[in-house]
């Protein structure tokens, strides 16, 4: 069996283009601007920190600069005492999946006693390492039972903003009771 060989006019463009696209485009120095320059403090201005990856409660911090956090934990990705205050609250709830680092709880299904022809499942999403009221989002889905089917029913907006609430509350006692303990 022959290998075949490329010429070698294919082999000189291949290797300019790849020189090529080691290249600087772009020879303006003003785009290089250093980070202390008025151009860098942009993005300080804004709210965000430049050593990390999504600002003040960026996703991790690229140097491993050691930050204050609102109880951010260094084990998980969003605020400890949302996360903790959430599992709490639906601690009642069969749950589905748990994602720490993504701040996401989603449970199953859950048929209260009192109302065998009705279920509910919930998903929360943490938004954040702080804790803020903008910081939880629950979603409420509720199904009727017709038959031996499950059909998909309306939740007011109010059960959504009662659980937020809840959460918060569990949250801030959870904090409070950190900060007692630290004393």
């Amino acid at each position: 069996m022959m290998t075949r060989i490329l010429p070698p006019r294919f082999l000189g463009i291949f290797g300019i283009l790849l020189l090529s696209a080691c290249g600087n485009i772009d020879s303006d120095p003003s785009v290089y601007e250093d980070a202390n320059t008025s151009k860098g403090k942009n993005t300080v201005a804004l709210g965000t920190d430049p050593n990390t990856v999504g600002g003040d409660d960026g996703l991790f911090d690229l140097f491993g600069n050691s930050r204050r956090n609102e109880g951010g934990g260094s084990g998980i990705g969003v605020n400890n005492y949302l996360w903790r205050a959430s599992l709490d609250t639906i601690s009642f709830m069969p749950l589905a999946s748990a994602d720490p680092f993504g701040g996401v709880i989603i449970t199953d299904w859950y048929t209260p006693p009192e109302t065998p022809a009705e279920r509910f499942k919930m998903n929360v999403y943490i938004l954040g390492r702080q804790l803020r009221a903008d910081g939880i989002r629950v979603a409420v889905f509720r199904q009727n039972r017709e038959g031996n089917d499950w059909i998909d029913a309306a939740v007011t907006k109010t059960t959504s903003v009662n659980l937020e609430n809840e959460i918060l509350n569990r949250a801030r006692q959870l904090r409070f009771a950190a900060r007692a303990d630290t004393d």
